[in-house]
């Protein structure tokens, strides 16, 4: 079979403004519910798209530890290209990509760090191997292979044992959205696509876009 000819018509379900709530936190919260009763693989896992000062776009998959009216956020090394494009210019996209589902969400907006304290708290939550593995990798960094960077993880892992510190260079981010895109696949590529945009008094806007 050509690459050409894979193709799936989308037949599971529609959406139209009626079927969205007017707050696209609730609408994400909503769908997010499904994706999991779903039993959606990694419902949590969204591509993060950022662009340095280059100009060139880099992307990656992270995934989500929370959402509210603040925004939507995850942790990570801010050392790495990911963090040192934020650093250069602090706007992002975020994508979901519901398979099983036919959807897709899109989100955009400026980025900020979270505090320390929550990055802390969320530090110390996470299992201590993956706690000892934020001190021993340095992040985007070149290494000069698999044996090395496992001995850099047991040096680590000698000087902490079951009690690791969070690293200053690692914490969190928080996108505050400006627009939200929910998209629902449909027959024949004439999908849905419902979009939420915050206009200057801080208020959103929500709008049909041709597929």
């Amino acid at each position: 079979m050509s690459i050409a000819d894979i193709r799936t018509d989308y037949t599971q379900a529609a959406l139209s403004e009626l079927d969205t709530d007017p707050d696209p936190v609730a609408q994400f919260a909503k769908w997010f519910d499904e994706a999991l009763r779903a039993e959606v693989p990694e419902p949590n896992a969204m591509s993060v798209a950022t662009v340095g000062a280059n100009g060139r776009p880099s992307s990656r998959i992270l995934l989500i530890k929370d959402f509210d009216q603040r925004g939507f956020t995850w942790f990570t090394n801010y050392d790495s290209r990911k963090g040192q494009e934020l650093a250069q210019n602090p706007h992002a996209a975020l994508l979901f990509h519901w398979i099983p589902l036919e959807r897709e969400v899109r989100i955009e907006g400026k980025v900020e760090r979270v505090s320390a304290a929550e990055s802390e708290q969320y530090f110390q939550s996470r299992p201590v191997k993956s706690r000892l593995s934020a001190l021993a990798s340095s992040q985007s960094q070149p290494v000069a292979d698999r044996a090395a960077l496992e001995a850099q993880y047991a040096e680590v892992e000698a000087q902490f044992g079951q009690h690791p510190p969070r690293p200053e260079h690692w914490g969190g981010y928080r996108l505050k959205p400006d627009y939200i895109e929910f998209w629902q696949g449909r027959a024949s590529r004439l999908h849905d696509r419902i979009v939420y945009t915050l206009d200057k008094d801080g208020k959103w806007q929500r709008h049909r876009l041709q597929p």
